[in-house]
């Protein structure tokens, strides 16, 4: 019992950074499960397909910007898999 609370209180002042690390950790993991997500991804390749038409984006960005959306979902997939 005296070595947790020596511990406990060794440690004490690293608990801010401790909580900073977590926080930092659970964004980290919000942003990249946005980031390749396949629903948004799939939005995103339909809006550019939506700005094409309209002529509001050309057709080398267009392909540009399709070629990273396949590359994140593909990722995605990949993370998911656990490779």
């Amino acid at each position: 019992m005296t070595v947790g609370l020596f511990t406990g209180l060794l440690t004490l002042p690293l608990a801010p950074v401790r909580g900073t690390v977590w926080v930092a950790e659970q964004l980290l993991a919000a942003a990249e499960e946005q980031y390749y997500d396949p629903a948004a991804i799939r939005a995103r390749l339909e809006e550019i397909d939506r700005l094409r038409q309209e002529g509001a984006m050309d057709e080398e960005a267009a392909q540009a910007e399709e070629e990273q959306l396949v590359q994140r979902l593909l990722e995605g997939r990949r993370r998911q898999e656990g490779g």
